[in-house]
């Protein structure tokens, strides 16, 4: 076992070097588990969620919007933010909702990762949900947004993980989470 198994750090000073509208870059001073005081950039973001969206014969929703990281479409799993004072689940239901027009009939958060955690602290609940393929409503896109959704079997889609054309880290925890414990 690991010496400093999730043993926190000291943070003495931060000092916020950017405020933007969904993250913040912060300037940290550090002692460090190990003993060690260092300096590090901590960009800091709201929780989210990821959405590995089922039908009852296991089809997957996948839903394309642009993202400017990779200036293109992506195609992935419906995900989102998770407002303050919001759960998980609860983030999960509106946000499918919101993107896809289609309603929860159950939600289970299947656990959390993290990523680039060396300098970064978000997080994202990796969330199962079942859903009725008759049952829609309207779509709530934010005014910056604007999402595609498609039905697809689950083979398929790791298929196409397989290939490399699904590629989103969250997208291949979620659908290999579900894979390896709760197909």
């Amino acid at each position: 076992m690991f010496k400093n198994w999730h043993q926190a750090g000291h943070i003495k000073k931060q000092t916020k070097q950017y405020q933007g509208p969904v993250f913040s870059v912060m300037q940290c001073e550090i002692d460090t588990p190990d003993g060690l005081s260092v300096e590090r950039d901590l960009i800091h973001t709201a929780p989210t969620i990821t959405i590995l969206a089922l039908t009852d014969d296991d089809q997957v929703a996948l839903t394309s919007e642009y993202r400017v990281g990779i200036n293109a479409d992506s195609v992935s799993l419906p995900a989102g933010i998770i407002n303050p004072g919001e759960t998980p689940e609860a983030a999960a239901r509106r946000e499918f909702q919101e993107e896809t027009g289609y309603v929860a009939k159950s939600v289970q958060v299947m656990t959390t990762v993290t990523s680039s955690e060396g300098f970064m602290d978000q997080t994202a609940a990796l969330v199962l949900l079942r859903f009725d393929p008759t049952k829609r409503t309207a779509t709530h896109f934010d005014p910056d947004e604007f999402v595609s959704v498609q039905l697809f079997g689950l083979n398929q889609v790791i298929e196409w993980i397989r290939m490399g054309r699904i590629n989103t880290a969250q997208a291949l925890a979620a659908i290999g989470f579900y894979q390896l414990y709760l197909a």
